[in-house]
């Protein structure tokens, strides 16, 4: 990846805890797979798709490699 060139919206192989969407959009948008997790678990107190959101994420991210 050269400098200024945005990550890859992929599923890694390595470090996921279920299917990697969350570990995916962290390492996309810099942030810390930890923090994405945590931000998914507190969003499901509110009311919404989020459920439905992730299965759709898991299968439209192409997982790595």
């Amino acid at each position: 990846m050269t400098a200024g060139q945005t990550p890859r919206l992929v599923r890694p192989k390595e470090g996921r805890m279920i299917a990697g969407v969350a570990a995916g959009l962290a390492d996309r948008f810099g942030m810390e797979r930890g923090t994405m997790r945590l931000i998914f678990v507190l969003s499901l107190i509110l009311p919404g798709p989020q459920i439905l959101i992730y299965i759709v994420l898991w299968v439209i991210i192409p997982e790595e490699g």
